[in-house]
């Protein structure tokens, strides 16, 4: 899990993930953009809707029927390839709704510096994700997210 950045704002009610990746930021939207190559980094999922443009909505669903972890969100701000802001909602928790900011920053030698920015609504819906082992599971699918993009 090398090279993840992972802060925690609490005064402003955020988490920021950061990560630098071997592929241009075209390479990085179409892994957030194309169902197929979510499915591929987001570990046990299925894209169950994805309808990407402002407005739109989203839902993964888990490839385990047994399992309830879902999550849905509506798209707030489309710049290819810049920015993607989006709602982020696990269903089996509804109500807490956090916005998340993905930014995908150029750099030198094809590389790409990938910056998350999820904002809360509250001190407890933060500690909540913070405490469940957001940053493990953000590390996790990131390197699975570098394998995909850097492969390929």
């Amino acid at each position: 899990m090398s090279n993840t950045e992972f802060t925690v704002d609490r005064d402003n009610l955020e988490v920021r993930i950061a990560k630098v990746f071997n592929a241009p930021p075209e390479r990085l939207w179409r892994a957030h953009t194309d169902p197929e190559e979510i499915k591929k980094w987001w570990s046990g999922i299925n894209v169950d809707k994805f309808e990407f443009k402002v407005g739109g909505t989203w839902r993964f669903v888990s490839s385990q029927p047994s399992s309830p972890h879902n999550f849905r969100g509506e798209f707030k701000e489309i710049d290819e390839p810049n920015k993607i802001v989006r709602t982020f909602e696990y269903e089996p928790m509804p109500g807490h709704i956090m916005t998340e900011t993905v930014i995908f920053e150029r750099l030198p030698d094809n590389k790409t510096k990938q910056i998350t920015v999820s904002k809360y609504s509250n001190q407890s819906d933060l500690n909540g994700m913070v405490d469940s082992g957001m940053e493990k599971g953000a590390a996790v699918g990131l390197e699975r997210l570098a394998k995909l993009v850097e492969s390929n």
